[in-house]
């Protein structure tokens, strides 16, 4: 099965938008609404800055044909789901936990993007295994099975499938739509389900403080999710699901300035071996990514 062209700026744009998602939890934390509400927010301030970007780029949002909005209908209703039960996660366990068992749905698209290969080079099986063993380095230090965290690991376990299911469903509508009217799409169908989840939580919907619901939008919705759905349309899936399992490196250097959770030998080790996972999915084994004629 044919993968899509690589962008040249495509990986550049991924890492970017990686590492942007990785400061989600800690606005999740910062806020002083409910979990799910906080979510809402994200989207809700983040849909005009959508809409006036995919303008400004010369993508308008438009309706596109019935299939593609039911596919991302579908992927809004993964991704609200996702948000609300990760949030909910994240402030009921450790940040190393939810960090960790939230990745799940970066594992998930890899494994997807190996289905669609039907073939595992040799050197994206060592990144896999680097990536994945280095993500579990990162978060040892903080994460820690209990009774206490064990409602939160599920709801983060559970989030991360689920974020697994919306990236599938957005590789597949990329083929077709371009970049910004899909992000505007999805996120106006997500809206106003996080919004109903928080009544229906009987959570506090109005911050006080704007300043961390406002940077959780601009950062994780407008540029993450921005620059990501640009390259879920221009790399393969297992070289995306890769590059967002470096998010933990993100996590623990937050840590590390916001809380001054100071870097062990493990934690370097599990970076470095990020590092080299992104290096060796770089190699020039184009397998996994030959041409093909799709929106950038």
């Amino acid at each position: 099965m044919e993968q899509p062209q690589q962008h040249r700026h495509a990986f550049s744009a991924l890492l970017v938008g990686a590492w942007a998602l990785a400061f989600g939890p800690w606005f999740v934390r910062l806020a002083d609404v409910g979990p799910i509400a906080t979510g809402f927010w994200r989207l809700a301030i983040a849909l005009p800055f959508l809409w006036v970007l995919a303008r400004f780029k010369g993508q308008p949002a438009h309706w596109p044909r019935r299939g593609l909005t039911y596919a991302i209908l579908g992927a809004a209703i993964f991704y609200a789901l996702d948000l609300a039960l990760w949030n909910v996660g994240i402030r009921m366990t450790k940040l190393g936990n939810a960090t960790l068992f939230g990745n799940a749905g970066s594992l998930v698209f890899a494994c997807w993007g190996l289905w669609l290969a039907r073939r595992l080079p040799l050197v994206q099986a060592i990144a896999i295994v680097l990536a994945t063993g280095g993500s579990v380095l990162l978060m040892s230090g903080s994460y820690e099975l209990s009774p206490k965290n064990l409602a939160g690991d599920g709801f983060a376990l559970v989030a991360g499938l689920l974020y697994g299911g919306y990236l599938i469903l957005v590789d597949k509508v990329r083929s077709e739509l371009h970049p910004l009217p899909l992000l505007f799409l999805a996120t106006a169908f997500a809206t106003p389900i996080l919004l109903v989840l928080s009544f229906a939580a009987g959570e506090r919907i109005w911050p006080h403080d704007w300043t961390p619901v406002v940077m959780f939008a601009l950062s994780s919705q407008v540029l993450g999710q921005g620059l990501l759905v640009f390259a879920i349309g221009n790399l393969s899936p297992l070289v995306v699901g890769l590059v967002l399992l470096s998010q933990p490196a993100i996590a623990a250097l937050i840590g590390w300035f916001a809380y001054d959770e100071r870097l062990s030998a493990t934690d370097i080790a599990g970076a470095l071996a990020i590092a080299a996972a992104l290096v060796l999915v770089r190699l020039p084994d184009r397998g996994l990514r030959v041409a093909a004629d799709q929106p950038s």
